[in-house]
């Protein structure tokens, strides 16, 4: 089978599972940013199954994102389908998978997950606009909800009550996530804010080709920024229900939500004048509160 992936992940396969473990690892450490201020508050054991999920949600993504257009994108995603299924049945057939298999087996993880996430990627790929906020909800869904289902998991911590308030925190997640990259997501001509809350508050698509947020728009963030703070406020009793080292984790991905709403608030919701982010103090900050009891 042909290599399409920038981390490799169809080439030969290791035989070992200690250098397949150290081929997950490496794609994780290597997104520093996005993977340290996590990984830090996370047990020594824990580590390498994190590893092992990141590196699978990470190349999923650049398949996605990365590849030169839809249809080699999906040609992209249908392989590395093809690689979980045989995973699942038992035969992992590349680095990565012997890895994440070995963490499956051990954590006892089910598929759905991962379908859930390689199909909403797969939308991506011939959807890029959304009736309504049912839409977009049932799309987070597939497209956030599940990376939160595996965690539990990993956590010995997946029930049905707290399956509901993880869903809360990763759709939160996922909805800042699309206020911040407004702009970012247009010049993939993708537009995540539903079309019936553009109607309601005046907004046309002409807005989005400018350099910044009209009026209209700004007002229509701000009101779906609440409407995201308002999940991370519902999810984060799960911080209570949990084993301690994930409460932190839990507690650190729900308040670096509510930082990323208070870095567009704080532009004014300007999100196409400039990208809001949440600064590495912040977050390293936020990461000294956890381990202090603060938050």
């Amino acid at each position: 089978m042909a290599s399409s992936s920038n981390h490799g992940e169809f080439g030969d396969c290791p035989h070992t599972l200690r250098q397949s473990r150290a081929f997950t690892r490496k794609i994780a450490t290597s997104h520093y940013e996005n993977f340290l201020v996590a990984s830090i508050l996370l047990p020594k054991k824990l580590r390498q199954p994190f590893y092992d999920v990141y590196a699978f949600c990470r190349t999923a993504d650049d398949l996605a994102d990365e590849s030169p257009n839809s249809e080699e994108a999906l040609r992209g995603l249908e392989r590395f389908q093809y690689q979980l299924d045989a995973t699942f049945k038992g035969c992992p057939q590349t680095p990565l998978f012997v890895a994440l298999h070995a963490t499956i087996q051990h954590y006892q993880i089910p598929k759905q997950p991962f379908d859930d996430l390689l199909d909403a990627f797969r939308q991506d790929q011939h959807r890029n606009r959304y009736t309504s906020i049912e839409d977009l909800l049932e799309y987070c869904q597939r497209s956030a909800n599940p990376v939160g289902h595996i965690v539990l998991h990993l956590g010995d911590s997946y029930t049905a009550e707290n399956r509901v308030l993880s869903d809360h925190i990763c759709t939160g997640l996922q909805l800042a996530n699309f206020w911040q990259d407004v702009a970012r997501d247009f010049a993939m001509d993708r537009i995540y804010i539903p079309q019936t809350l553009m109607r309601e508050f005046g907004v046309d698509e002409e807005m989005f080709r400018q350099n910044t947020t009209a009026e209209p728009l700004r007002r229509l963030l701000d009101h779906e920024c609440k409407r995201a703070e308002a999940m991370f406020r519902t999810g984060l009793p799960l911080a209570k229900r949990v084993k301690p080292w994930l409460a932190n984790d839990v507690k650190l991905f729900a308040h670096g939500g509510l930082q990323t709403l208070r870095a567009i608030q704080k532009i004014e919701f300007d999100v196409l004048g400039c990208r809001p982010t949440v600064g590495k103090m912040q977050q390293f900050g936020l990461v000294l509160r956890v381990l202090a009891g603060r938050l």
